[in-house]
């Protein structure tokens, strides 16, 4: 990734995420980098908990990754995560997924702001803030 801030969060492959040629099930990324997402949040200052109790959420409605390299049962990954872009009513996270220092994948997360009937709306002008704060 380039200078902006990140977070390493570790992953260790379970035998369920793999498919019956003990690779990672391409669909389990999509779990990996949520949970990497929620980590960073955390991590940075700010829960996705908090978020949701203040009436906001941010489901994701792109979702892009490129592979590189398998991963396999046991293996410790980690997920590099950062803020990519902010918007007024979204935000884009991208990822990198390293095995021993390896780029194995790469992808980004695309989410909008909703409120709690569904509706499209902004990010609140603190979140958008603190967002900024960490590109």
């Amino acid at each position: 990734m380039n200078s902006r801030e990140f977070i390493d969060i570790p992953v260790r492959v379970k035998y369920a995420d793999t498919d019956k040629f003990g690779v990672v099930y391409y669909g389990n990324y999509a779990i990996f980098f949520e949970k990497a997402r929620t980590e960073y949040l955390r991590q940075k200052g700010f829960t996705y908990k908090e978020l949701e109790e203040m009436g906001y959420h941010l489901p994701v409605v792109e979702f892009h990754i490129k592979y590189f390299k398998p991963a396999r049962y046991d293996d410790l990954l980690i997920v590099r995560t950062s803020v990519d872009e902010v918007k007024s009513r979204a935000v884009v996270f991208k990822y990198e997924v390293l095995k021993e220092e390896e780029k194995i994948a790469e992808g980004k997360t695309y989410h909008i702001c909703v409120n709690t009937e569904n509706k499209t709306v902004a990010l609140p002008s603190f979140f958008i803030s603190f967002l900024k704060n960490n590109l």
